[in-house]
Formats: C-alpha cells, structure tokens, sequence
C-alpha cells in the first residue's frame, strides 16, 4: 500500500481546476495537465516503459480523467486518482507485453490489489520510488508559484547538473554577487511557506 504524501494547498487548487474543468474552462484544463504531466508521465518511465508507451500512458490517463469529469466523487483526492490511474493504465501495458490475462470489460476504478500486488518487482514502480515522484512533484509545483526572481535563482541552483558560480547567477539576475546568499535564503524559506500551507 502506497503511503500517500499530503498535498493540503494542491489538493484545494486540484478541486478547484476540476471544477473549473467540468465548467468547460480550457485554461484550467491546461493548468491541470501542466501540474500533473511530469508525474504522470514518469509513473510509467520509472517501470520500464519507453518513452512512446508512456507518451500513450499519459494521454490514456488524461482522457480517462476528460471522460470522467463529473463522475469523480472526491475532487480533492484527484492527485491520488491520478497516481493510482497511471499505475494501473502502466500495468496493463506491462501484462499486454508479458501476455499476461487482459481485463477486458472490466471497470478501470474496480481495485484489483491481488493483480497490482503481483508484478514482478523489476516491472513495478516502487512504493518508496512514488512517493519520492510526489515529492518532487509538490516541490515542482512550489518553485513554479515562487515570484520570477526566486524561481531563476532557485532552478540555476537546484535544477542544473552543474550549477553556475554566485558571479554568474548574479550576472545573469542583474543583482550583486552579495545578495545571492541572502536571496536564496529567503527563496527557500517561501517554498518551504508554500509547501506547509493548507
């Protein structure tokens, strides 16, 4: 069973773009797809599908979500659904290619926990390896509601394998080489406001 990390500010916005959503609001679509296309598309990379299977996985998962719109009883668990849809859309694709029983017919919201708990472990998506995806993902999503200054400071450096010297940030802000110190203290004090905010 995976330990489900809590997303009390994302949950809120996830219920209110849903409901936009089933409104017929094509800017909280987008929104909902551009916080969610990440996590949703590396559930399948991370259990060994290639890029084009989880190209599929994605769009499955997101059409699922279009053709279930008013169905979805708990809007603010819809982070979960997610995860939990992609998992299995994602094990389906491992049964279809290992010729394993398909399901047809079956409902995609019925829990089969005897069939996800049986997938060979070199074809599964760790619990522990979720749970850090959605934790990057919330971390994600934080950096990107941080004012311009501090998501360029913070993304030159966290985001790059080699990050660039204090001089070079500063150059490339148009800020003094002193102020990167304190200005990124306070960059990680908001995400850290961001991510403890119900």
């Amino acid at each position: 069973m995976v330990t489900a990390v809590k997303l009390p500010r994302m949950q809120s916005d996830d219920a209110q773009l849903l409901k936009a959503c089933r409104q017929g609001d094509e800017s909280a679509w987008e929104s909902l797809i551009k916080r969610y296309q990440k996590l949703i598309y590396a559930i399948p990379r991370r259990a060994g599908l290639n890029d084009d299977e989880a190209a599929d996985v994605f769009q499955e998962v997101f059409a699922t979500l279009f053709t279930k719109l008013d169905s979805i009883e708990e809007p603010n668990r819809l982070h979960a659904w997610l995860v939990t849809t992609a998992r299995r859309k994602t094990w389906r694709v491992i049964c279809k290619a290992k010729n394993f029983e398909q399901f047809s017919g079956e409902d995609e919201d019925e829990e089969r926990p005897d069939e996800l708990s049986n997938i060979p472990d070199q074809a599964v998506l760790p619990d522990q390896a979720l749970i850090e995806l959605e934790e990057q993902h919330e971390i994600r999503t934080a950096v990107a509601a941080l004012d311009d200054r501090c998501r360029k400071l913070i993304e030159f450096l966290f985001y790059r394998s080699t990050p660039p010297t204090y001089a070079e940030i500063a150059q490339e802000l148009g800020v003094p080489e002193g102020s990167i110190g304190p200005t990124r203290a306070r960059c990680l004090s908001k995400v850290l406001r961001l991510l403890e905010k119900p």
